[in-house]
């Protein structure tokens, strides 16, 4: 069964470039933290990262995931969104650019330019609970 993202929480990360961090976990049951760009699609949060990440093969071993996301101007809110990944490598490259323009106004290779060749993958996540509100 899936959850819905609140309107307030769509329009937040429409609206602003604000981070989340993203929980998965390792091999041994220990948990991976990583602070990433994030937009969405409906109800689904969509992260892109490298395919060879920690946070991508953490991924695909277990799907999964949590995300938290905390808006700097209002520190004491947060929503939290457990839910279940897809690791795709059919538009990672697509979604890091979007990404990249969102948050620093340039395609991610003129963002990040040593980073040109990496493999990328995107990284769906489909909400089975939120917790926590805007």
């Amino acid at each position: 069964m899936s959850a819905e993202l609140s309107d307030d929480l769509k329009k937040l990360i429409d609206d602003a470039p604000v981070f989340a961090a993203v929980a998965t976990l390792q091999p041994d049951g220990s948990p991976q933290m990583s602070v990433t760009w994030i937009t969405h699609d409906g109800n689904d949060l969509l992260i892109a990262t490298g395919a060879e990440s920690r946070k991508a093969k953490n991924l695909r071993r277990d799907p999964r995931v949590t995300v938290m996301i905390n808006p700097p101007n209002a520190p004491y809110t947060y929503v939290e969104v457990r839910g279940t990944a897809t690791v795709s490598a059919e538009g990672g490259r697509e979604l890091l650019d979007e990404l990249s323009r969102k948050y620093t106004g340039l395609a991610y290779a003129d963002f990040d330019p040593a980073q040109g060749d990496m493999e990328l993958v995107a990284v769906r996540v489909t909400p089975v609970k939120v917790v926590g509100s805007l």
